[in-house]
C-alpha cells in the first residue's frame, strides 16, 4: 500500500486520502451570540460530510479560541433553539445538514454561562522554551512603494477590539497603535526588551509625597507599561498614558515622526525627571560614547582636538555625489573615522607653524557606551528634484560586530612625536561644547561638560601598555534590537525586530501584533534588490529595511538579566497587585457587557406633554421581564407619575409604529430568553406602556396588525383622535367594520371605511368580501371611517364632502409664527390696506402697551382680532355674494373695498364670527363660499397643547374672550372649517431616510381611546399608551402638490410669475384653502412681550395669501412685514416668493414675521459696503436696501442718498460716489449711472455692493474703459505706497505703463509692473514682493495669461528697475520681519507659504503646551 505523509507528518495510506477528497464537504457558518461585540463575526468551517457532531465542537472551540463544553451550538435559521448533541458521534449528514449548502449555526450559551475563553499557556513573557514550530510568523509589513502615511503603508492582519483580550502565543504583549504611532511603539519595545533600562527603571521608585502629578510623570508611566507588558494577560496595552504624560494631545497620535528623534527626545525628558535620583546618570552610563575631532598639521605634527559625546553614530548609506552604496555597516564606520585632507584652497592655519599648512582632519572613538546605537541615514534630500528621498541601498549588518578596528591606536602609541602643546591641552580637552563641528552635519551631537563616571570602554584615559593588551574581545557588540522602516520618505511604518537575551530567539514587534521570527527574517531588513540596477538601484529596491540598530557590549560582567516577579523590589509589588486588580475589574465590566442586552426603549410619557421619550434600556440577560419594566420605569423617570403596576413592556417596530406583541404571563422569564439572546443591534425595539388605574392592558398577539381609526363627523367637519383596533390581515372589510363598530360606537351599515395607504393616497374600501391583506393594509395602518345617513353617501367617492376634508386634512401643517415684539398699533391706523373702520373700542384695545407681559401680548392679538373680525366679515360676505350673482347695490363699506382689495378674494380668514348653523352647506369644487357657519353647541377645545385641532370651537379657542375665541375658532367656509389634527402617515412606504422629522406630539396629546377589551360592548376606558396618538407623532412628506419645492431667494420665476397677479393670486382659479390661527404662549427664556401664534394652515395656500392671512394679528398690511423662515441653528432666511406655496415646509416649522417693507415682484434685497482701499479694513458694511428690476444705478443711488444720510452719517451728492460689483472681498466691475439692473447688471437674492466715495468726479463713462487699483513698490525704503486708480481706455500694457510713468515719474524703460495675488488687497510681505512677484511680464495686453486683468479692480504693483533694493542688517531684517509678520496676521493674509507643515516633536515637563491665543 502506497503512503503519503499527511499534515502532520505522520504516513497515511494514499487511497484513504483520494476517498476524503471525493468526499462531499458541508459548509457550516457559525454566529457568536455570547456576545455583542462578535454577533456580527462569522466562522466558516468547511468540513467534510463525515465529521461527527462531537468533532465539529471541537473545531468551532479552536476557531473561536472557547474551552470546549462550555457552549452550545443550535440551528441558525429556524426558530428551534434546541441545542446540537454535542457528545453524539453522529455524522453531520445524519444530523441534519446539507452537504454542498450553507448551514447556519449559532454559538450560544450553555446553561446560560458565557463560554470560557481559551486560556493562555505559553506562560509569562520572560519564559523559555517556547515552541516556535506552531507559530504563525509575522515579520512585517508588505512593501508597498510609493505611498504615503503610515496607516496606509502597510498591510496588516485583521484587528478587533476581542483580539487585545487574549495573550499572544509568544508570551509577549503588544502595544495598540493610537493612530501613527508605530515609531513610539518600536522605541518603547526596545527599551522594555533591554534589561539594563527596564531594571533601572523599576528601581526608581515614584515618591507620592511629592507634588508631580503621576499623570505627568513620564518615568512613572513607562514603570506602568513596563510592567503591564511583563505581566498582562492581555495581547496588546494602549500607551495613552504615557503619551499623556508627555503633554500630548490626541493631535499627536496623528504625527509620525523619525524614531531616532524620539529617543533622543524621550532621554532628555528622562534625564530632567531624574535629576537628584540614583537615576540621574542612566541615560549616560547606558547610551553615552566619546569621540574625538581633531586636526592635525602634516608639516609639524600639532594637532588641536576637542573631545565630544554621542548617543548614536549616524553612518552615512551612499555618500555626497556618490552612485555607489557603502555595502556593510563596517564600511559606512570606516568611513566614519577616515580623515580627510585639507590642501589647496582647504589649508588649515597652523599656530605653531604661523601659517596656513596641509592638514589631516577627522574623528576617533575614544570611548564606545555599553548600548551602541547606529542610525543608519536612509533619509536624504534630491537637489535635482528638491524633494527628501528614502534611500533603500542594500546594507548588511552583522550579528556580532566587532568594534576594536576603529580605534585607532596607532596615533596615541607608536608615534613618540608630541602633536600637542599643553596650551592646547589643557584648553581643549574639557569637553567643552563646540557646535561648530566639521562633522556636525552627520552627527548628532549632546555636548557634555561632565567627563566625570565612565561605565564603558575608556582608551584615553589608561596607559599605552594597558591598551595594546587590552583583550579584543571587550569591544565585541551582539545585536539585539532592529527598527525598521516601511514606506517612503513622506510617511510609512515602524516595527522592531527583538532578541530575547532570555532565551536568544527574535521576535517581531509590530504595535499589537508579535510573533516568533528567524534570521532570514532579520537578513530581510538589509534592504535592496537583486541584480545591480545602478544608480537608481534604490528607487527599485524593497522600502522595508533597518534604519535603527542596538547593540550591546558582550560583557559577562555587566550583562544583566530581566528581572522575575519574585525579585521586583516592593513598589513594583505593589504596582503590579494594582494593575492586576484594575485588569481584572475590566475583565469583570467586559463580562457584564458581553452578558449585558441593549435595546432602544420608547413610552409616550403622560406628563412631558404626551411626548414619545426614547432611552437605551441596558439589563443583563438573566434579569426577568418583571425586573426589566422596572429598571425602565425609572429609566423614563415615571416616578410619581403611575405607579409600577401601571407599567409593562411590550414589543415594538418604531419603524412601522407597531406593537408587535405582549407578555402576558412571561414577566418572570429571562430577558435573554425573552429577546433572543445578548445581540449588538435588535430587528425591533421595546415599548414601556402606561395606563390609568381603572384602565386595562390589551393584549397584543403576534400575526395582529394595528389601525388607528379616525372617526368624520361630516355635520360638524370634525376628525376625532385615533382609536387603535386591532385586525388580522385574513378579516375581509365586513368583519372589519364589525370591529371598528364595536369599538367606535357606529353604526356597520352605514359606515363608510377609507385607508390612507401613503401620503395623500386615499382608497374607499367597498367591496364587503375582500380581505384586509389584498386592500393592502400592512402592520400599522391608518383609516377613516364615516358613519351617517346623509346623501355624501351617493356621491363618487372623490367628488364627496368626505374627500374633501381627508384632503385638507392630509395636506394642512401646523407653523408657530413669532411676530413682532412691539406692537404696531391699531389694523385702522397702521395698515395701507384700508378697510371698514374699527368697532367701537377696537383701537383702543389693539393700541394697549405690552406692560403685561404675556398677559398683555395675549390681549394685544385678541383686540386685533376683536377688531378686524368685522370688517373681514363684512369683506367676505360681499365676495361670496358676488360669486353667486346676488350682489345688488352694495354692502355697506365692504363692498366699497371689494375691487380695490382682491387679495382677499376667495381665502379663507381666521377672523369671522359665527353665523348660524342653517348656512352650511355641501360645498363642490366649483362654489364654495369663504364663510361658514359653525354649530353653536359644540364644545369648548383644549388649550394648544392639548387641543385635537377641531374647528368645532366655540367660545374659548383663542383661550381668552368669547368673541375673539369664536373670532379665533371659526370661518365661513364649510371646506375651511376643518380640524387640524394629527395626521402621520404608517405605510408600507414610509423611508425612514427621507422622513422629515417633525413632531405632531405637542398638537395631538389628548387622552385618546383604545379599544381595550374586545368583549365589550361599548367603549371602555383604556391605557393612553400607544393606543391613540402616542406613535403617529411624525409626518413623512412623500410629495407636495403645486410646484416643485425651491429655495426662498429673491430671484424671480421668470415665465411663471405672470400667471399671477401682484399678490401671488392665481389668475385662473380661485383657491378655497384652509388658515386657522390662535394666540400661543412660548416658552420659557424667550423674552416678554413676544407675541406667537399658533397657525394651522393649507400647505398649498401661496405665500401671498398667508400674509394676507396674517395681516390682522400683524397689525399692517402684508407689504409692510416680512416672511422669516427659521431653520435649524436658528438660521433665518426671507422667504419672497409671493407665488410659491408653503409646500416646503412642514409640521413645527418655525416662521419670525418682521417689520419692514416686503419685497415685491421683481425687487431684491442689496447689502451695500463701503470701499476703502487704502484702509486696514477696506470693507465696510454701510445699509441694506432694495433695488428693483428696471432701475437705473443714478435711481438706485439716489434712493441710497437719505439712508446714508440717516444710518451712517455720510452726506454725500450724488456725483461724488459710485456703485461697483462685489465678490467676497474683491471689488469689480464699477456701475455707470445709466446701467439698468436685469438688463446691464446681473442681479440676484441677497445681493452685496461696494459703494466708493470718490475725491473727484467719476472718470469711468463707458463699458469700454478699464480701472485698475495701482500701488508703487519703493525698494530703496522697503515700503509700499497708497492705492491711486489709473483709467485706462484699452487693455494696453503700452497705455498702463504710460499712465503708471505720467502718474509717478518714472521713466517708461524703467518701469516694471507685477499683478498681485490672492483677494483685495493682496498683500504681501516687503521681503517678499521685489523677488516673489512676476515682475515685468512679456505681454502686450493685460487680458492674456499670467494677467488676466478683464474686469475692474485688478491690483497693479510697479517699481523704478533702476531704484536698488536697501541693504538691511540682520537686526533690521529681524525687526522689519515681525513687523510684518505682525501687520499681516492682523489682515488675515498668510505671511509665507509652506506646501507641508510638520509639527515638532516634544515632550512638554510641565504637562502640555501653551495655547497660543492667535493660533486659535
Amino acid at each position: 500500500m502506497e503512503m503519503v505523509p499527511s499534515e502532520e507528518n505522520q504516513l497515511v495510506p494514499k487511497e484513504q486520502i483520494e476517498s476524503a477528497a471525493e468526499e462531499p464537504r458541508v459548509l457550516c457558518i457559525v454566529q457568536d451570540t455570547t456576545n455583542a461585540k462578535t454577533v456580527n463575526e462569522r466562522l466558516t468551517l468547511n468540513l467534510p460530510a463525515s465529521t461527527t457532531l462531537s468533532k465539529l465542537f471541537e473545531d468551532v472551540a479552536h476557531k473561536a479560541g472557547y474551552v470546549n463544553g462550555t457552549f452550545d451550538l443550535a440551528w441558525g435559521n429556524t426558530a428551534d433553539m434546541a441545542p446540537l448533541d454535542q457528545a453524539s458521534e453522529m455524522t453531520l449528514v445524519e444530523s441534519g445538514f446539507e452537504a454542498g449548502k450553507k448551514n447556519f449555526l449559532q454559538l450560544i450559551d450553555k446553561d446560560g454561562e458565557q463560554p470560557q475563553i481559551a486560556s493562555d499557556e505559553s506562560g509569562t513573557a520572560d519564559s523559555s522554551g517556547l515552541d516556535d514550530s506552531s507559530q504563525d510568523r509575522f515579520i512585517g509589513p508588505l512593501p508597498r512603494d510609493g505611498t504615503v502615511g503610515c496607516s496606509s503603508d502597510y498591510s496588516s492582519p485583521s484587528y478587533s477590539y476581542s483580539s487585545i483580550l487574549n495573550k499572544s502565543e509568544t508570551g509577549y504583549v503588544g502595544l495598540v497603535n493610537q493612530a501613527m504611532t508605530c515609531y513610539l511603539n518600536s522605541l518603547l519595545q526596545t527599551l522594555f526588551m533591554t534589561p539594563e533600562f527596564r531594571n533601572a527603571l523599576y528601581n526608581w521608585e515614584f515618591e507620592s509625597e511629592s507634588e508631580e502629578d503621576p499623570v505627568t510623570s513620564i518615568p512613572y508611566q513607562l514603570q506602568r507599561l513596563f510592567v503591564l507588558l511583563q505581566t498582562s494577560k492581555k495581547r496588546a496595552i494602549e500607551t495613552t498614558d504615557v503619551t499623556r504624560s508627555f503633554g500630548w494631545d490626541s493631535s499627536e497620535a496623528w504625527q509620525q515622526h523619525d524614531v531616532q528623534e524620539l529617543c533622543r527626545v524621550m532621554f532628555d525628558a528622562l534625564e530632567q525627571k531624574w535629576k537628584q535620583t540614583e537615576q540621574a546618570d542612566l541615560i549616560n552610563q547606558l547610551y553615552q560614547g566619546k569621540l574625538k575631532d581633531y586636526v592635525r598639521c602634516l608639516e609639524c605634527g600639532y594637532e588641536s582636538w576637542r573631545i565630544d559625546t554621542y548617543l548614536d553614530i549616524p553612518l552615512v548609506i551612499r555618500p555626497f555625489g556618490s552612485s555607489q552604496a557603502f555595502g556593510s555597516v563596517e564600511e559606512a564606520l570606516q568611513a566614519f573615522v577616515q580623515p580627510e585632507t585639507l590642501d589647496g584652497p582647504n589649508q588649515y592655519f597652523c599656530e605653531r607653524c604661523k601659517k596656513k599648512c596641509d592638514a589631516r582632519k577627522g574623528l576617533r572613538f575614544l570611548h564606545f557606551p555599553y548600548l551602541l546605537t547606529l542610525q543608519l541615514k536612509r533619509f536624504d534630500f534630491d537637489y535635482t528634484t528638491m524633494h527628501r528621498i528614502k534611500l533603500n541601498d542594500r546594507m548588511t549588518f552583522p550579528e556580532e560586530l566587532d568594534m576594536s578596528p576603529f580605534i585607532d591606536v596607532e596615533d596615541e602609541v607608536s608615534d613618540p612625536k608630541p602633536r600637542k602643546s599643553p596650551q592646547t591641552e589643557s584648553c581643549t580637552d574639557s569637553g567643552a561644547e563646540n557646535e561648530g563641528s566639521c562633522h556636525s552635519d552627520q552627527m548628532s551631537n549632546d555636548f557634555s561638560t561632565d567627563d566625570g563616571v565612565d561605565e564603558g570602554i575608556c582608551l584615553d584615559s589608561a596607559g599605552s601598555t594597558e591598551r595594546v593588551l587590552k583583550p579584543k574581545s571587550s569591544l565585541t557588540f551582539e545585536l539585539f534590537s532592529v527598527m525598521v522602516h516601511s514606506g517612503s520618505a513622506a510617511g510609512g511604518h515602524y516595527y522592531a525586530c527583538i532578541k530575547s537575551f532570555s532565551d536568544g530567539q527574535w521576535y517581531s514587534f509590530n504595535d499589537q501584533h508579535v510573533s516568533k521570527i528567524t534570521q532570514d527574517d532579520i537578513r530581510k531588513t538589509y534592504g535592496g534588490s537583486s541584480g545591480s540596477r545602478g544608480y537608481y538601484s534604490s528607487a527599485f529596491a524593497s522600502s522595508t529595511n533597518a534604519y535603527m540598530l542596538i547593540y550591546r557590549l558582550k560583557d559577562p560582567t555587566r550583562n544583566a538579566k530581566y528581572l522575575d516577579a519574585e525579585d521586583f523590589p516592593e513598589h513594583i509589588k505593589r504596582l503590579v497587585q494594582r494593575e492586576k486588580e484594575s485588569e481584572e475589574q475590566e475583565k469583570r465590566q467586559r463580562e457584564i457587557e458581553r452578558n449585558t442586552c441593549k435595546i432602544k426603549l420608547f413610552c409616550m410619557h403622560p406628563v412631558k406633554n404626551m411626548m414619545m421619550m426614547e432611552n437605551k434600556l441596558e439589563v443583563h440577560k438573566d434579569k426577568t421581564l418583571r425586573e426589566a419594566t422596572e429598571i425602565a420605569y425609572k429609566l423614563m423617570d415615571l416616578e410619581g407619575v403611575v405607579t409600577l403596576d401601571c407599567c409593562r413592556l411590550v414589543k415594538y417596530d418604531e419603524f412601522h409604529e407597531y406593537l408587535e406583541r405582549s407578555y402576558e404571563g412571561e414577566e418572570d422569564m429571562p430577558m435573554g430568553l425573552l429577546l433572543g439572546g445578548v445581540k449588538s443591534s435588535y430587528m425591533f425595539d421595546l415599548l414601556l406602556e402606561t395606563r390609568r388605574p381603572d384602565q386595562v392592558f390589551q393584549p397584543y398577539k403576534p400575526g395582529e396588525v394595528m389601525v388607528k381609526v379616525h372617526v368624520v363627523d361630516l355635520k360638524s367637519e370634525t376628525t376625532a383622535p385615533p382609536v387603535s383596533v386591532r385586525a388580522y390581515l385574513n378579516q375581509t372589510v365586513t368583519e372589519f367594520k364589525q370591529l371598528i363598530a364595536q369599538a367606535a360606537g357606529l353604526s356597520a351599515e352605514t359606515m363608510r371605511v377609507v385607508l390612507e395607504r401613503c401620503y395623500n393616497d386615499l382608497r374607499l374600501l367597498y367591496v364587503p368580501n375582500k380581505t384586509l391583506k389584498a386592500e393592502g393594509f400592512f402592520r400599522s395602518n391608518k383609516v377613516f371611517v364615516e358613519s351617517s345617513d346623509s346623501a355624501d353617501h351617493q356621491v363618487t367617492f372623490t367628488d364627496s364632502l368626505l374627500w374633501k376634508l381627508l384632503d385638507r386634512h392630509g395636506n394642512t401643517i401646523r407653523l408657530f409664527v413669532s411676530l413682532p415684539e412691539q406692537s404696531p398699533g391699531s389694523l385702522v391706523n397702521r395698515t395701507s390696506c384700508p378697510k371698514a373702520g374699527a368697532p367701537s373700542g377696537g383701537g383702543g384695545d389693539s393700541e394697549d402697551s405690552l406692560e403685561g407681559g404675556a398677559k398683555g401680548s395675549r390681549k394685544s392679538v385678541e383686540a386685533i382680532l376683536e377688531e378686524s373680525t368685522e370688517k373681514l366679515k363684512n369683506l367676505s360676505l360681499q365676495q361670496q355674494q358676488q360669486q353667486q350673482g346676488l350682489v345688488s347695490s352694495g354692502s355697506g363699506s365692504g363692498s366699497q373695498k371689494s375691487s380695490d382689495h382682491s387679495e382677499f378674494e376667495h381665502i379663507s380668514s381666521l377672523a369671522q364670527e359665527p353665523e348660524s348653523p342653517s348656512t352650511s352647506q355641501p360645498v363642490t369644487a366649483a362654489t364654495a363660499a369663504t364663510t361658514a357657519a359653525l354649530p353653536q353647541d359644540t364644545q369648548q377645545p383644549p388649550p394648544p397643547q392639548q387641543e385635537s385641532r377641531t374647528l368645532a370651537g366655540g367660545s374659548g379657542s383663542v383661550g381668552g374672550s368669547g368673541a375673539a375665541a369664536a373670532a379665533a375658532a371659526s370661518t365661513s367656509d364649510p371646506d375651511n372649517q376643518f380640524p387640524l389634527e394629527e395626521r402621520s402617515d404608517s405605510d408600507v412606504n414610509n423611508d425612514r431616510s427621507t422622513s422629515s422629522v417633525d413632531s405632531d406630539i405637542l398638537s395631538s396629546s389628548h387622552s385618546s381611546d383604545t379599544l381595550c377589551n374586545a368583549d365589550s360592548s361599548g367603549p371602555l376606558p383604556l391605557a393612553n399608551g400607544l393606543d391613540s396618538h402616542s406613535i403617529t407623532s411624525s409626518r413623512r412628506s412623500k410629495a407636495h402638490e403645486g410646484k416643485k419645492e425651491t429655495w426662498d431667494t429673491a430671484e424671480e420665476d421668470s415665465g411663471t410669475d405672470s400667471e399671477y397677479d401682484e399678490n401671488g393670486k392665481s389668475k385662473n382659479e380661485a383657491q378655497y384653502l384652509y388658515f386657522r390661527a390662535e394666540p400661543y404662549t412660548q416658552e420659557e427664556g424667550t423674552g416678554e412681550g413676544q407675541k406667537c401664534l399658533l397657525v394651522h394652515v393649507d400647505k398649498r395656500i401661496t405665500l401671498a395669501a398667508f400674509k394676507h392671512n396674517l395681516e390682522p394679528f400683524v397689525g399692517v398690511a402684508s407689504t409692510q412685514f416680512k416672511v422669516f423662515r427659521v431653520y435649524a441653528n436658528n438660521q433665518e432666511f426671507e422667504s419672497v416668493r409671493l407665488n410659491e406655496t408653503l409646500s416646503s415646509f412642514s409640521d413645527d416649522n418655525k416662521i419670525t414675521i418682521r417689520l419692514g417693507r416686503a419685497l415685491k415682484k421683481g425687487e431684491y434685497r442689496v447689502k451695500v459696503y463701503q470701499l476703502l482701499v487704502n484702509d486696514p479694513e477696506p470693507c465696510k458694511f454701510l445699509v441694506d436696501t432694495v433695488f428693483a428690476k428696471g432701475m437705473t444705478v443714478r435711481q438706485s443711488k439716489e434712493e441710497l442718498q437719505p439712508l446714508l444720510k440717516d444710518q451712517c452719517k455720510l452726506d454725500l451728492s450724488i456725483d461724488r460716489f459710485r456703485l461697483r460689483k462685489k465678490t467676497w472681498k474683491n471689488p469689480g466691475t464699477v456701475f455707470l449711472d445709466y446701467h439698468v439692473y436685469e438688463e446691464d447688471i446681473n442681479i440676484s437674492s441677497n445681493w452685496e455692493v461696494f459703494l466708493e466715495v470718490l475725491d473727484e468726479p467719476e472718470r469711468m463713462k463707458s463699458m469700454s474703459q478699464l480701472a485698475v487699483l495701482t500701488r508703487r513698490w519703493r525698494p530703496s525704503q522697503m515700503k509700499l505706497e497708497p492705492f491711486q486708480e489709473v483709467v485706462l481706455e484699452s487693455s494696453s500694457v503700452e497705455e498702463l505703463k504710460e499712465k503708471l510713468s505720467e502718474l509717478s515719474g518714472i521713466s517708461l524703460e524703467n518701469l516694471e509692473f507685477a499683478k498681485g495675488r490672492g483677494t483685495f488687497p493682496c498683500d504681501i510681505s516687503v521681503l517678499e514682493i521685489h523677488q516673489d512677484l512676476d515682475w515685468n511680464p512679456k505681454v502686450s495686453t493685460l487680458n492674456v495669461w499670467p494677467l488676466y486683468i478683464c474686469d475692474d479692480g485688478a491690483v497693479v504693483f510697479y517699481r523704478d528697475s533702476a531704484e536698488e533694493l536697501v541693504e538691511l542688517s540682520e537686526e533690521e531684517r529681524s525687526e522689519l520681519m515681525k513687523k510684518e509678520s505682525s501687520r499681516l496676521l492682523k489682515t488675515g493674509h498668510r505671511v509665507s507659504y509652506s506646501p507641508r507643515k510638520e509639527k515638532a516633536l516634544k515632550i512638554y515637563l510641565d504637562g502640555g503646551p501653551a495655547k497660543d491665543p492667535a493660533q486659535d
